[in-house]
Protein backbone atom coordinates (compact mmCIF):
# COMPACT_ATOMS: atom_id res chain seq x y z
CA UNK A 1 0.00 0.00 0.00
CA UNK A 2 1.41 3.39 -0.93
CA UNK A 3 -0.03 5.85 2.15
CA UNK A 4 0.25 9.42 2.97
CA UNK A 5 -0.64 11.69 5.95
CA UNK A 6 -2.56 14.32 5.40
CA UNK A 7 -5.35 16.99 5.83
CA UNK A 8 -8.84 16.29 3.51
CA UNK A 9 -10.65 20.01 3.15
CA UNK A 10 -14.76 20.28 3.50
CA UNK A 11 -16.71 20.52 0.16
CA UNK A 12 -16.47 24.34 0.34
CA UNK A 13 -12.63 24.67 0.47
CA UNK A 14 -12.73 21.94 -2.56
CA UNK A 15 -15.30 24.36 -4.27
CA UNK A 16 -12.74 27.23 -4.08
CA UNK A 17 -9.70 25.13 -5.15
CA UNK A 18 -11.86 23.98 -8.49
CA UNK A 19 -11.96 27.34 -8.95
CA UNK A 20 -8.24 28.10 -9.03
CA UNK A 21 -7.82 25.35 -10.70
CA UNK A 22 -10.40 26.56 -13.54
CA UNK A 23 -8.39 29.97 -14.36
CA UNK A 24 -5.17 27.81 -14.46
CA UNK A 25 -6.35 25.48 -16.77
CA UNK A 26 -7.96 28.54 -18.85
CA UNK A 27 -4.65 29.69 -19.34
CA UNK A 28 -3.16 26.24 -19.59
CA UNK A 29 -1.84 24.81 -22.90
CA UNK A 30 -1.06 21.34 -21.32
CA UNK A 31 -1.78 19.56 -17.80
CA UNK A 32 -2.87 16.88 -16.00
CA UNK A 33 -5.20 18.55 -13.14
CA UNK A 34 -6.18 17.15 -9.41
CA UNK A 35 -9.76 15.54 -9.45
CA UNK A 36 -11.59 17.60 -7.30
CA UNK A 37 -11.77 14.59 -4.61
CA UNK A 38 -8.19 14.01 -4.71
CA UNK A 39 -7.51 17.31 -3.43
CA UNK A 40 -5.45 17.56 0.03
CA UNK A 41 -2.68 18.74 2.25
CA UNK A 42 0.44 16.21 2.57
CA UNK A 43 1.85 16.42 6.09
CA UNK A 44 3.52 13.22 5.15
CA UNK A 45 4.47 10.71 2.57
CA UNK A 46 4.97 7.48 3.67
CA UNK A 47 5.26 5.85 0.33
CA UNK A 48 4.93 1.53 -0.15
CA UNK A 49 4.22 0.32 3.51
CA UNK A 50 3.36 -3.05 5.05
CA UNK A 51 0.04 -4.10 6.97
CA UNK A 52 3.30 -3.54 10.23
CA UNK A 53 3.72 -0.18 8.89
CA UNK A 54 0.31 0.45 8.46
CA UNK A 55 -0.60 -0.52 11.91
CA UNK A 56 2.58 1.83 12.91
CA UNK A 57 1.08 4.74 11.20
CA UNK A 58 -1.88 4.43 12.79
CA UNK A 59 -0.31 4.30 16.29
CA UNK A 60 1.90 7.31 15.59
CA UNK A 61 -0.98 9.66 14.52
CA UNK A 62 -2.89 8.47 17.92
CA UNK A 63 -0.22 9.47 19.97
CA UNK A 64 -0.12 12.89 18.29
CA UNK A 65 -1.72 15.63 20.47
CA UNK A 66 -3.13 18.76 18.62
CA UNK A 67 -6.11 21.66 18.99
CA UNK A 68 -7.90 22.49 15.76
CA UNK A 69 -6.08 25.23 14.13
CA UNK A 70 -7.27 27.63 10.90
CA UNK A 71 -5.54 27.01 7.99
CA UNK A 72 -5.32 29.55 4.67
CA UNK A 73 -4.83 28.93 1.09
CA UNK A 74 -3.42 32.19 0.17
CA UNK A 75 -1.78 32.16 -3.14
CA UNK A 76 -0.56 30.31 -6.34
CA UNK A 77 2.64 28.57 -6.90
CA UNK A 78 4.61 26.34 -8.66
CA UNK A 79 7.84 23.74 -9.19
CA UNK A 80 9.75 24.16 -12.10
CA UNK A 81 9.59 21.14 -13.82
CA UNK A 82 11.23 20.42 -17.71
CA UNK A 83 8.26 19.19 -19.81
CA UNK A 84 5.67 21.06 -17.59
CA UNK A 85 5.12 22.53 -14.19
CA UNK A 86 3.80 21.19 -10.57
CA UNK A 87 1.16 23.98 -9.44
CA UNK A 88 -0.23 24.63 -6.61
CA UNK A 89 -1.98 26.78 -4.02
CA UNK A 90 0.07 28.06 -0.99
CA UNK A 91 -1.04 27.32 2.84
CA UNK A 92 0.14 29.71 5.49
CA UNK A 93 2.09 27.87 7.80
CA UNK A 94 0.93 28.73 10.69
CA UNK A 95 2.99 27.24 13.78
CA UNK A 96 0.18 24.31 14.86
CA UNK A 97 0.40 23.28 11.28
CA UNK A 98 4.26 23.23 11.13
CA UNK A 99 4.32 21.49 14.97
CA UNK A 100 1.61 18.49 13.75
CA UNK A 101 4.25 17.97 10.51
CA UNK A 102 7.52 18.26 12.57
CA UNK A 103 5.94 15.61 14.97
CA UNK A 104 4.80 13.31 12.89
CA UNK A 105 7.77 13.30 11.14
CA UNK A 106 9.65 13.15 14.02
CA UNK A 107 7.44 10.35 15.45
CA UNK A 108 7.39 8.19 12.38
CA UNK A 109 11.20 8.43 12.34
CA UNK A 110 11.41 6.97 15.39
CA UNK A 111 8.84 4.10 14.42
CA UNK A 112 11.51 3.41 11.72
CA UNK A 113 9.84 4.69 8.67
CA UNK A 114 12.31 6.29 6.36
CA UNK A 115 11.39 10.11 5.19
CA UNK A 116 12.07 12.17 2.66
CA UNK A 117 14.66 14.76 3.45
CA UNK A 118 13.11 17.77 2.39
CA UNK A 119 11.58 20.87 4.16
CA UNK A 120 7.89 20.98 4.36
CA UNK A 121 6.17 23.38 1.96
CA UNK A 122 2.92 23.19 3.03
CA UNK A 123 0.67 23.12 -0.44
CA UNK A 124 -2.27 21.60 -2.15
CA UNK A 125 -1.23 19.90 -5.78
CA UNK A 126 -3.75 21.50 -8.47
CA UNK A 127 -2.33 20.18 -11.36
CA UNK A 128 0.98 18.06 -12.79
CA UNK A 129 3.05 18.95 -16.35
CA UNK A 130 1.41 22.14 -16.95
CA UNK A 131 2.49 24.22 -19.16
CA UNK A 132 0.88 27.96 -18.26
CA UNK A 133 1.84 30.96 -17.86
CA UNK A 134 1.13 32.61 -14.39
CA UNK A 135 -2.16 33.51 -13.82
CA UNK A 136 -3.02 37.33 -13.38
CA UNK A 137 -5.49 36.19 -10.41
CA UNK A 138 -4.69 37.23 -7.14
CA UNK A 139 -6.08 34.26 -4.35
CA UNK A 140 -8.32 36.05 -1.93
CA UNK A 141 -7.64 34.08 1.58
CA UNK A 142 -9.78 31.29 2.50
CA UNK A 143 -9.65 28.22 4.62
CA UNK A 144 -10.95 26.51 7.14
CA UNK A 145 -10.28 25.01 11.21
CA UNK A 146 -8.09 21.51 10.93
CA UNK A 147 -9.62 19.63 13.56
CA UNK A 148 -8.82 16.08 12.01
CA UNK A 149 -6.02 14.09 10.01
CA UNK A 150 -6.09 11.08 7.92
CA UNK A 151 -4.10 8.05 7.03
CA UNK A 152 -4.58 7.93 3.13
CA UNK A 153 -3.62 5.19 0.39
CA UNK A 154 -2.68 6.20 -3.17
CA UNK A 155 -3.85 3.34 -5.32
CA UNK A 156 -4.93 3.34 -9.14
CA UNK A 157 -8.50 1.67 -10.44
CA UNK A 158 -9.27 1.73 -14.13
CA UNK A 159 -5.95 3.88 -14.76
CA UNK A 160 -7.14 6.77 -12.24
CA UNK A 161 -5.23 7.60 -9.35
CA UNK A 162 -7.53 7.25 -6.37
CA UNK A 163 -7.04 8.46 -2.62
CA UNK A 164 -8.89 6.90 -0.11
CA UNK A 165 -8.65 7.82 3.55
CA UNK A 166 -8.23 4.83 5.49
CA UNK A 167 -7.84 5.85 9.21
CA UNK A 168 -8.64 9.00 10.47
CA UNK A 169 -7.70 10.53 13.90
CA UNK A 170 -9.79 14.01 15.50
CA UNK A 171 -7.75 16.45 17.39
CA UNK A 172 -7.78 15.85 21.05
CA UNK A 173 -8.30 19.19 22.62
CA UNK A 174 -11.37 21.05 21.72
CA UNK A 175 -11.12 24.49 19.75
CA UNK A 176 -10.47 27.41 21.90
Amino acid sequence: MRLFIAVNFSVETCVRLIRLQDALRAVATRGRFTTPENLHLTLVFLGSCTPAQTLAAQAVMDAVAFSPFPIAIDRLGRFLREGGDIWWAGVQSPEPLMFLQRDLADRLRIAGFQLEDRPFHPHITLGRDIIAPMPTKTVSPFGETVCNISLMESSYTAGKLIYTPIYSVLSNTPEA
